[in-house]
């Protein structure tokens, strides 16, 4: 038997989410860390003589990374302000990528993205990554046959504790330039997506945020600089087809970890979605009669791996789940609107 060569992967950003990536790659047998880039040479090293990376394929540069002719695709888990630059230079070198999101800092950034990635016809996967829940994927396929009818409600919350620590330093979440916002793009970006993939786009938005902890120690010298992002975020929003939705956003919620959970009501039925501890699925159907709200055990078929899917995809093997820039752009699109809603004091259309 013929054993076909793995795919050789690069990833650019050694931050905390490129764990996620790395043994995403590690545990695929399709599938090898080649290379692996980052601005902090301490980072790089350690990295690399924890995956085992021969000192060549160590970059501090993305854009010398992305000239190697064997490498095959890259990740691209950077800082929001960058992902621009970085996936414009993978394009160039037409090599597929899964870039982290929100995927820029303005929709007129994904808009150009969108096109470039659609002219090179290149395969790419923005890194919603609760896509690849198996509840999610379950729910989407209920969703399809009909079960709860025609959506009327969507109550989402997306919650997290660790802003409350006051001794965390300005790291680049608490600064608009850096980031575009704060936790409507870290948090809500995934929110506004899972919604999308269920029910549908967002056609207008209203908008309540505020930041908390006003400054931070600065992360170089002494001194504090302002958080100039919102701590939390609080949307209401109707959605194509007349549902309405509202989504609480915060990582200012005591004693929540991950905690990310979207009810959706039809009219002939109810699905609850909760990620804490594991990503659970209820649902509640006219079919069923009077009883309670269920957990429903998932078929193996729904319980996918982001990477996995990454990989598969560049091999032309996708189950057409991924978002697109497409999608990203749609996205960013929403929470630049949310952003208008809360300068403007009023309703955004989309």
């Amino acid at each position: 038997m013929v054993q076909l060569a793995k795919l050789k992967v690069g990833v650019i950003g050694l931050g905390g989410i490129s764990d996620m990536h790395i043994s995403g790659l590690l545990a695929n047998e399709d599938a090898i860390l080649w290379s692996i880039c980052d601005c902090k040479e301490e980072v790089l090293a350690r990295r690399g003589e924890q995956y085992n990376i021969p000192e060549a394929r160590r970059y501090l540069n993305y854009k010398e990374m992305l000239v190697d002719p064997e490498l095959e695709a890259v990740s691209i888990g950077t800082p929001n302000y960058n992902h621009y630059e970085i996936a414009c230079e993978a394009i160039r070198h037409h090599k597929p990528f899964a870039l982290e999101k929100p995927v820029t800092l303005a929709a007129q950034e994904a808009a150009v993205l969108w096109d470039l990635a659609a002219e090179a016809g290149l395969p790419h996967m923005i890194c919603f990554s609760y896509r690849y829940k198996s509840a999610v994927r379950y729910a989407k396929w209920l969703m399809g046959q009909g079960k709860i009818g025609e959506v009327k409600h969507v109550y989402g919350q997306y919650l997290q504790g660790w802003g409350l620590d006051e001794q965390l330093p300005l790291v680049w979440r608490f600064s608009r330039e850096l980031s575009g916002s704060g936790a409507l793009g870290d948090l809500g970006s995934h929110l506004l997506d899972l919604q999308r993939f269920l029910v549908g786009n967002v056609e207008r938005v209203m908008a309540d945020a505020d930041t908390i902890i006003k400054d931070r120690a600065l992360l170089e010298g002494e001194g504090r600089g302002e958080v100039d992002v919102e701590d939390y975020c609080h949307v209401l929003a109707r959605l194509e087809g007349g549902a309405s939705s509202t989504m609480a956003i915060s990582r200012f919620a005591f004693g929540r970890g991950n905690f990310q959970q979207l009810e959706i009501f039809g009219d002939r039925g109810a699905i609850l979605y909760n990620l804490e501890e594991e990503d659970v699925l209820y649902v509640k159907l006219s079919e069923e009669g009077d009883g309670v709200f269920r957990k429903v055990e998932i078929p193996e078929e729904f319980h996918v791996a982001q990477m996995t899917s990454f990989v598969n995809l560049v091999k032309g093997q996708g189950d057409g789940y991924d978002a697109t820039m497409e999608d990203g752009y749609i996205n960013q699109q929403a929470i630049d609107s949310i952003i208008a809603s809360l300068t403007e004091q009023r309703w955004i259309t989309i």
